[in-house]
């Protein structure tokens, strides 16, 4: 399951062309769940910029560390924690990577899995709304995952789900066809990313430094006999 987010400034501001932004971006170079990201939700009709606790609090969960950061597509429809939120409140987080791990000798080697182009994307979550008193609330997200494509297994086995600009309007709006959305829930095609390995000091969460997300190695691509 996806852990570490690339969330840099200029992904945010690039995500959607009509999206608009009342609160201010909450941008980082290693991001982790238990804090507010970005994130784009529908509002009058237009794509709009909200921040959310990482990390899925329904109001009738007990302990916090229990929240689940990522939800799997296939039980969407199976769990009373997602399945309110997938037929109603779906948002989209945009991102510039995922960081993953590769087992080695001894260690485990940090990947940053990116778009091969090193444009934005945009990651599938779905979020609810636990109030705290009558009048304020908690607004909080989980990404939703699929299968890896083939070529990325060595690092993860499911990544978050991605949703293309096309359809960031499907999936957004609240009533949407539900046979439509879970169309939307696919593996990735590998050839739309690449994967980079970058240094372990990304092991850290707290670590932000921007030599994290730089390159030690060469990108890892799909080769043209792989199946996603």
């Amino acid at each position: 399951m996806t852990g570490r987010l690339y969330i840099p400034h200029s992904c945010i501001e690039s995500a959607l062309p009509d999206m608009i932004a009342p609160v201010a971006t909450i941008s980082g170079v290693n991001m982790a769940p238990r804090q507010a990201l970005s994130a784009i939700r529908l509002e009058s009709g237009r794509p709009t910029l909200a921040q959310l606790f990482w990390g899925l609090t329904p109001p009738w969960l007990k302990v916090l560390d229990h929240a689940p950061h990522c939800a799997r597509a296939e039980n969407l429809g199976k769990r009373t924690m997602f399945r309110e939120a997938f037929r109603a409140r779906r948002c989209l987080i945009p991102v510039a990577g995922m960081y993953a791990w590769r087992p080695g000798p001894g260690y485990k080697q940090p990947y940053l899995i990116t778009r091969s182009d090193r444009g934005p994307l945009l990651l599938a979550a779905i979020w609810c709304r636990f109030h705290t008193t009558l009048c304020h609330y908690n607004d909080s997200f989980a990404l939703i995952t699929v299968p890896s494509p083939t070529f990325l297994e060595p690092l993860s086995e499911r990544l978050p789900a991605i949703i293309s600009s096309d359809d960031a309007a499907t999936w957004l709006t609240p009533d949407s066809n539900q046979e439509a959305l879970e169309g939307l829930l696919k593996p990735t095609s590998g050839e739309l990313l690449g994967a980079f390995p970058v240094s372990r000091r990304v092991n850290n969460p707290r670590e932000q430094d921007p030599s994290c997300a730089h390159p030690i190695g060469r990108m890892m691509r799909q080769l043209p006999e792989q199946e996603s």
